[in-house]
C-alpha cells in the first residue's frame, strides 16, 4: 500500500458516516443581506436569462455571503466553489483545520477558463494561435494568479469538440477538432498543475464536460447528445483522454445525456471508460446543480434517487445541488447503498487534497503574497503575445477608389501605413469590460485596454462614433474606416445559444453606410463564435477576427493593424455561410450524392455549401511556397517531408497543417482529419523543412463491432495551408 493511500485509510477509519458525506459536498456561498437570494436561486436567475452571467458576477462579490460555517465546523463541507480571495479562503480554511474534529482541508474550486486576474483571449481564440507552449504559458500564468487568490483547482480546460456555432460555449473550447481540442487541453493541464501539484502556485485541472457536451442537439445548451458509439470514441472522447493521459486530477460530467443516459448518473462513462479502461483515479465532480437536474432529464423521480443513481455511476463530488449532504447519509442508513461506494469517493477526494498538499500546507497563500500577484508587467506581455497570435487575418484586398487610375499599382490595405487617420465605428471599439469574453470571473473592466484606449495611449490619430449620422463628418478626416462589430460578451458562452449567428441589422446598415464612402473599409470582429458573415465577406475588402482577445485586447489589434505583428493566427472553427447550415465543419462524412451542379445532390437551394471561411485557413502580411513535398513509410511510421519558402517581404509564421483521407474503408470516412500541424518561423525570402511523422495506430477507426482497425491501401495524405488549400502528397 502506498504511504499516500495508508494515510486516506487512516483518516477513513476515523470518520463518522455524516464527516464522509461532507467531504463530497461543495458549498457555493449563499447570499444574505439586501440581495435575500441564495447562491442556487441566483444560478437560476442567470440560467433563465433574468440575469446577465455580468449581473451574476456583479451580485456575487458584492453581496454580504453566508458560508454556511456552523455546517462548517460540523465537517459538512468539503469544498467551496467561488471563492478567489486569499482572505476568505485562509479564513475558511483556518475553520475547517482548527474547528472540526479532524481538522481535513478544504479544496476551494474557481471557474479560471481564460486568465484570473490578467484575461487572455477566450479558449476559442486562443486555439486559433496553433500555439501548444503558448497555452501553456498562459495556463501557467493563470495558475500564479488563481492561487495566490486561494484556488486551488480550476473548472477547466473544457475540451468538448464543438462542431455548430450556434452553440455558446463553442467559445470555451478549441473549435471543432478532436486533436486540437486535445492538444489544447493537456498544454492547459501542464500549465495549471506544473511540475508539482503541491507547490504554491499549482492548481488542479478538472477536464470537462465529460462527455460530448458539444455535439449537444441544435446547438442549444444542456440539451441532448445522441449518437453512434463509434462516432463518440472517434470525433468526442479522444481529447479528454489526451488531458486524462497528461495528468489531469479531476473530471467534471456533463449535463447532458449520451443517448438517453445523463452524464451524471452513467457508469458506463464514469467508472469503464474513465477509471476501467483510461485508468484515471483522480476526482470526479458535478456540474452545478446537475445531480439534481436528474429529475428534470426524467432518468430518476426524486432527488433521492438522484444522489443514490449519481453516487453509484462515479460522481464524487456535488457541485452545490445538495443531494448528497441531504440523502446520502440515510441511504446508507438504510442499506440502499453500500458504505464502501461512499468510502471510494471520500478516498478520491482526498487523495488530490493530498496531493495539492494541503494537509501539509493548508494555507498556501496569503493576503500579501495576493497584493503583488496579479497585473504583472510581464502578464500583460503575454496576454499581449498570446492575443496578436490569436487573431485571424481573414480578408486582405486592395483597394482602388473611383479616382485612382487603373495604372496606378493598388496595394492592400492591411498592414497600415503610419500616419495613418481612423475613423472608427461601433460600440465596441469603446467598450473596455465587452473584451473579456464570457467567463471571466475575476476580470476588472478597468484592467482592459479597448481600441479607442489604445489609439489614445499610442497616438495614433483616430476619430470615432457609435452613431451614423456622424459619418459624413469623420470620413473627410479619416484615411480609413474602421467597423467594429460582432457580439457582447454575454452573447456566448454557457446559457447563450443562438438560433440566428449572424450580424444585427444596425451593424450590418453600418457596414453599408461606411462602404457607400468610397474610403478603406476595415471589419474588426469581437466575438465568441464563428459568425455568419457572407455580405461583409463579400463586400468589405480587409477582415479581422480579433474575438474576444482579454485585457490587451486594444494594444493587440493596433500591433495586427498597423504591422507591428505579422498575423499568424488559423481558424479552428468553420464560419459558415448562413445560421441554417449549423452544424458544419471540414471534417464531414462524404454522401452518395455530393454537393456539384446537379440539382440531385447534397446542396441547399438557398444557400452555397461551402463555407464562407474554411478550418485552418488565416492570411499573412507575407506570402508563402511549398516545395519538395515527398513521403515514405518506415515499418510503423509514415514520414512526411516539405520545403515552406516565404516567398514574401515580411517575415511572417505558417502553420503547416497535415491531413489525411481514407477514401475506401468498411465504415464511410472523413473527407479530411487533421493528423499533424507545426507552426514555423520563416524569415523572408528563406526556406524552412517540416517533417511529420505519423504513426499507422493513429490512422484507424472503430468498424461497427467497435474493433479499432487501420486499413492503409486507399488513404491519402494532405498538406496544406488549410483544410481546403491543400497538396495530394504521393508516396516516394
Amino acid at each position: 500500500m502506498k504511504k499516500q493511500d495508508k494515510k486516506i485509510r487512516d483518516l477513513l477509519d476515523q470518520m463518522t458516516l455524516e464527516e464522509k458525506v461532507g467531504q463530497l459536498q461543495q458549498c457555493g456561498p449563499s447570499l444574505v443581506g439586501a440581495f435575500e437570494v441564495s447562491f442556487e436561486e441566483l444560478l437560476d436567475m442567470m440560467f433563465d436569462g433574468r440575469i446577465s452571467q455580468e449581473e451574476f458576477g456583479r451580485l456575487m462579490a458584492t453581496a454580504e455571503q453566508d458560508f454556511h460555517e456552523e455546517d462548517l465546523r460540523a465537517g459538512k463541507i468539503g469544498s467551496y466553489n467561488g471563492v478567489g480571495d486569499a482572505a476568505t479562503a485562509n479564513r475558511l480554511q483556518k475553520i475547517a483545520v482548527e474547528e472540526t474534529r479532524l481538522g481535513i482541508p478544504l479544496l476551494f474550486g474557481f471557474d479560471v477558463i481564460h486568465g484570473f486576474r490578467t484575461i487572455t483571449p477566450i479558449p476559442l481564440g486562443e486555439s486559433c494561435a496553433w500555439d501548444p507552449d503558448l497555452w501553456e504559458r498562459t495556463g501557467r500564468m493563470a495558475a500564479e494568479e488563481a492561487t495566490a487568490g486561494g484556488v486551488h483547482m480550476t473548472f477547466a480546460p473544457m475540451v468538448d469538440v464543438a462542431k455548430d456555432a450556434r452553440w455558446g460555449r463553442v467559445s470555451e473550447g478549441a473549435g471543432e477538432d478532436v486533436l486540437l481540442n486535445g492538444l489544447y487541453g493537456a498544454a492547459k493541464v501542464r500549465g495549471f498543475q506544473g511540475e508539482n501539484l503541491a507547490k504554491e502556485d499549482a492548481m488542479a485541472a478538472c477536464v470537462k464536460h465529460f462527455a460530448a457536451y458539444g455535439a449537444c442537439e441544435a446547438g442549444r445548451d444542456y440539451n441532448r447528445v445522441d449518437m453512434s458509439m463509434q462516432r463518440l470514441w472517434e470525433e468526442y472522447l479522444p481529447s479528454y483522454k489526451m488531458c486524462i493521459d497528461t495528468g489531469a486530477r479531476a473530471v467534471m460530467p456533463a449535463f447532458n445525456d449520451i443517448n438517453g443516459v445523463p452524464c451524471s448518473v452513467n457508469p458506463w462513462l464514469l467508472k469503464n471508460v474513465l477509471r476501467k479502461q483510461w485508468g484515471f483515479d483522480g476526482m470526479t465532480v458535478s456540474d452545478a446543480n446537475a445531480i439534481a437536474e436528474c429529475v428534470n432529464h426524467g432518468i430518476v423521480s426524486d432527488k433521492r434517487t438522484a444522489a443514490k443513481e449519481a453516487l453509484e455511476a462515479g460522481v464524487d463530488m456535488d457541485m452545490t445541488s445538495n443531494s448528497y449532504s441531504e440523502y446520502l447519509a440515510d441511504l446508507i442508513r438504510d442499506g440502499e447503498i453500500g458504505e464502501t461506494v461512499l468510502d471510494e469517493a471520500v478516498s478520491n477526494i482526498l487523495r488530490v487534497k493530498f496531493e495539492l498538499g494541503l494537509f501539509e500546507n493548508p494555507y498556501k497563500t496569503s493576503e500579501e503574497r495576493e497584493s503583488k500577484a496579479f497585473m504583472k508587467p510581464e502578464y500583460r506581455e503575454l496576454a499581449r503575445e498570446a492575443a496578436t497570435k490569436s487573431i485571424v487575418l481573414l480578408k486582405n484586398d486592395t483597394h482602388v477608389d473611383a479616382c485612382s487610375s487603373e495604372s496606378e499599382k493598388a496595394e492592400k490595405i492591411l498592414p497600415l501605413q503610419d500616419g495613418t487617420r481612423l475613423g472608427i465605428f461601433g460600440k465596441l471599439a469603446a467598450d473596455k469590460g465587452e473584451m473579456t469574453g464570457a467567463w471571466a470571473i475575476g476580470a476588472n473592466p478597468e484592467d482592459c485596454v479597448s481600441l479607442l484606449e489604445a489609439c489614445e495611449k499610442q497616438g495614433i490619430a483616430y476619430q470615432y462614433s457609435d452613431e451614423d449620422n456622424r459619418i459624413a463628418d469623420i470620413v473627410s478626416e479619416s484615411d480609413v474606416l474602421i467597423a467594429v462589430l460582432g457580439e457582447k460578451k454575454d452573447q456566448s458562452g454557457e446559457a447563450a445559444s443562438r438560433a440566428d449567428i449572424t450580424l444585427t441589422e444596425e451593424q450590418l446598415a453600418l457596414v453599408r453606410n461606411l462602404l457607400a464612402t468610397g474610403k478603406p473599409v476595415v471589419a474588426v470582429l469581437f466575438n465568441g463564435r464563428p459568425l455568419a458573415i457572407p455580405y461583409v465577406a463579400e463586400h468589405v475588402p480587409a477582415i479581422v477576427e480579433a474575438w474576444h482577445p482579454g485585457v490587451e485586447a486594444g494594444n493587440a489589434l493596433l500591433d495586427i493593424l498597423f504591422g507591428k505583428v505579422n498575423p499568424s493566427g488559423r481558424l479552428t472553427t468553420t464560419f459558415p455561410y448562413a445560421s441554417g447550415q449549423c452544424p458544419t465543419y471540414y471534417a464531414h462524412i462524404n454522401t452518395g450524392r455530393p454537393g456539384g451542379k446537379s440539382k440531385f445532390t447534397s446542396k441547399y437551394l438557398d444557400t452555397p455549401l461551402e463555407p464562407v471561411f474554411p478550418f485552418g485557413y488565416g492570411l499573412s502580411y507575407t506570402q508563402f511556397e511549398y516545395l519538395d513535398q515527398g513521403m515514405e513509410r518506415e515499418g510503423d511510421v509514415f514520414r512526411i517531408s516539405l520545403k515552406v519558402k516565404n516567398i514574401g517581404a515580411r517575415d511572417g509564421q505558417e502553420v503547416v497543417q497535415c491531413y489525411i483521407q481514407n477514401k475506401t474503408a468498411k465504415r464511410v470516412r472523413p473527407v479530411k482529419e487533421l493528423k499533424a500541424f507545426e507552426k514555423i518561423n520563416i524569415k523572408a525570402g528563406e526556406t524552412a523543412e517540416v517533417n511529420f511523422e505519423i504513426p499507422i495506430s493513429e490512422l484507424g477507426y472503430y468498424d461497427w463491432d467497435m474493433q479499432y482497425i487501420t486499413e492503409l491501401q486507399d488513404i491519402s495524405f494532405y498538406i496544406g495551408s488549410d483544410s481546403q488549400n491543400c497538396i495530394k502528397i504521393d508516396m516516394n
